[in-house]
């Protein structure tokens, strides 16, 4: 199983991605991710899945179209199919921010260490990090800062508002 940083530690990844391009199909039992069009196609079939469902959101297909089923989502995925695609980051500040998504959310795709600090900023708590780098050394990423000036998903007050009265 390969290794993902979630909730600021090292584990290892149960799930499963499952593609359109899977002949197989949907694995019968354990955790799955699967595209937003097969969770609208599926939504009743998936609920009954021998696991967990999760749904990968890509670039252009907004969380609002979620926003009903947060309730059944204990993961979403957010691509990056691209280092420099940044809109990942508005969608995983909208879950946290705008829809109160308290589950995981979890980066997937062209991740690397420069980019996990800000992204944990925004509300990921999980990273699964591109097969190429070392997960351990990529989490130093999470500490590349101590304190930061605005306000963010995590904490709603800028810097002025955290000093000790």
């Amino acid at each position: 199983m390969a290794q993902l940083i979630k909730d600021g530690a090292l584990c290892e990844n149960s799930w499963v991605r499952v593609t359109p391009e899977d002949a197989e199909g949907i694995p019968a039992n354990g955790d799955i991710i699967v595209s937003l069009s097969c969770w609208l196609e599926q939504k009743e079939a998936l609920k009954n899945h021998n696991g967990k469902v999760a749904v990968c959101l890509k670039p252009g297909q907004e969380p609002a179209e979620l926003a009903g089923d947060l309730a059944d989502l204990p993961m979403i995925a957010i691509d990056f199919p691209v280092f420099a695609d940044g809109r990942g980051y508005s969608y995983a500040r909208e879950l946290r921010t705008r829809y109160g998504y308290q589950g995981e959310i979890r980066a997937v795709g062209d991740v690397l260490q420069d980019q996990l600090f800000y992204m944990w900023r925004c509300g990921f708590n999980a990273f699964d990090i591109r097969a190429d780098k070392d997960a351990s050394e990529a989490l130093k990423g999470l500490n590349d800062f101590t304190v930061t000036y605005q306000a963010d998903a995590r904490d709603p007050r800028p810097i002025y508002r955290r000093q000790p009265e």
